[in-house]
């Protein structure tokens, strides 16, 4: 393709132009600024850029407008499409257009250029990037936090696919919606979906439950009855706390992810299922396959694609917006009033630790639906466990809330705390720094006292690259 270097870059905010210009520049590429997709198309696309960088919400032609229209004409180009409105549904809609990178602003420009340099790379190679169709069903996963943001690229990615998925994460992060939006845009879509909590039924019946029995098969057993895989058939089985799975099971389980068929219990006739199977867990399942309580060729077999949750005091920027969704949806489901929150209100939600993380937020929303007073929710509207004691509601006395929390681990028994405490210390750290200078990695170094290979490793370490 002729002039291998060019970059189009489509956004209605000039700013935005600017500093894309810019950094593309002084990598050495050519850039041409287009204001809308409108003007974009008037162009010669198919003699023009090697790569377009476009904004979703413009004036006009929208950006998934114009990307569809951009796979219509020149499959071939890359497309990396950017929004300062993310949110899991452009996302998905974005990789199931074809878009070769899904960009949440704001972003690092390092990271930009890097970007743009890889998908030259892809188109040089003429590589395409087809995603299946799929639908948009509707889910609640609501997040602009990077963390968060991996995990809506990881759907969009992972859209029109039957693979295997582990989600992990902490109690009550919200790895059922995940669970479902993979369903809604998976391959398996038409087919049912199936959840079972394997932590919630007694052992002795899991096997039952999960596999079916025969009429028979043992005391109590006076009908034939239909296990979650077979009921799952053509669909996707969702296994909700794997890691509790007793490992007599796990050998089952293995062999039906493997062959994709199993007996009921006191059966002679195989059964045969296409089941996608997504299963979650809280726990650290690497550690029970050390200690010899998974199977490590069942975990294997299951993390195929491993997506994680972070927990919500790691995202404390998406607390506003999913205290505003739930407790509207609370007033709805209650045919009342909806609350807002005061600023004092709202900024104690975000200081909160909400160690029953999203679960413990909504549930906190369901009790102000109810018990709050007045229409506008107010600090001492908040429920006890929520609120700050007297004498600690300013900022300056995070030594003391710090105190408190290594006296509340310490009086449960917990050891290693410092290994607990330090990375959430560094994430706050880390966060409001990239926040401070928009995301220009190299000056929230300088301004923690770090060099730039020292954030670049701690980003890693604590699962904050994206």
């Amino acid at each position: 393709m002729e002039n291998a270097g060019i970059v189009w870059v489509v956004d209605d905010d000039t700013s935005i132009r600017w500093v894309l210009e810019r950094a593309l520049q002084q990598a050495g590429l050519t850039v041409e600024l287009f204001e809308s997709a409108d003007a974009a198309l008037e162009q010669n696309i198919e003699s023009g850029p090697s790569v377009i960088i476009t904004d979703i919400r413009m004036p006009g032609t929208s950006g998934l407008e114009f990307l569809e229209q951009l796979s219509r004409r020149v499959p071939q180009i890359p497309v990396i499409i950017m929004t300062a409105h993310s949110d899991l549904e452009s996302a998905v809609s974005s990789y199931q257009g074809g878009a070769f990178e899904y960009l949440p602003k704001p972003f690092d420009m390092d990271e930009v250029v890097n970007l743009v340099k890889r998908a030259m790379d892809r188109q040089a190679t003429n590589l395409a990037h087809e995603m299946a169709p799929g639908t948009n069903g509707s889910h609640r996963l609501i997040g602009v936090a990077p963390a968060m943001q991996g995990v809506f690229r990881a759907i969009g990615r992972l859209s029109g696919s039957g693979m295997t998925v582990l989600i992990s994460g902490e109690s009550g992060t919200g790895k059922e919606l995940v669970a479902h939006a993979l369903y809604e845009t998976g391959a398996n879509r038409e087919g049912p979906f199936v959840a079972i909590n394997t932590a919630a039924i007694p052992s002795e019946l899991l096997e039952s439950e999960l596999f079916g029995h025969e009429k028979g098969a043992f005391t109590g057993a006076v009908t034939q009855r239909i296990g979650r895989f077979e009921q799952a058939d053509g669909g996707t089985l969702f296994l909700d706390e794997i890691g509790e799975m007793p490992g007599p099971l796990q050998t089952r389980l293995l062999r039906v992810l493997a062959e994709g068929k199993f007996y009921r219990v006191g059966g002679h006739q195989e059964v045969k299922v296409n089941v996608r199977v997504i299963a979650a867990t809280n726990r650290k399942l690497e550690e029970r396959v050390e200690a010899g309580n998974f199977r490590e060729d069942l975990f294997h077999r299951l993390n195929v694609i491993r997506i994680k949750l972070p927990p919500l005091r790691d995202r404390e920027e998406d607390i506003p917006a999913l205290a505003t969704s739930f407790l509207r949806r609370c007033a709805e489901e209650l045919e009342t009033e909806v609350k807002t929150l005061s600023p004092e209100a709202l900024a104690q939600l975000k200081r909160h630790g909400w160690s029953g993380n999203v679960r413990e937020l909504e549930n906190t929303c369901r009790w102000l639906t109810v018990m709050a007073p007045g229409p506008s929710v107010t600090l001492q509207d908040l429920p006890d466990e929520v609120k700050l004691q007297a004498g600690e509601s300013s900022n300056s006395n995070w030594e003391l809330l710090l105190k408190r929390s290594v006296e509340q681990k310490l009086a449960l028994g917990k050891n290693d705390i410092l290994g607990i405490l330090e990375p959430r210390f560094e994430r706050v750290l880390i966060k409001a720094a990239l926040n401070h200078t928009g995301g220009h990695k190299q000056e929230a170094a300088k301004r923690l006292g770090w060099g730039r290979n020292t954030l670049t490793r701690k980003l890693k370490e604590l699962d904050l690259e994206s």
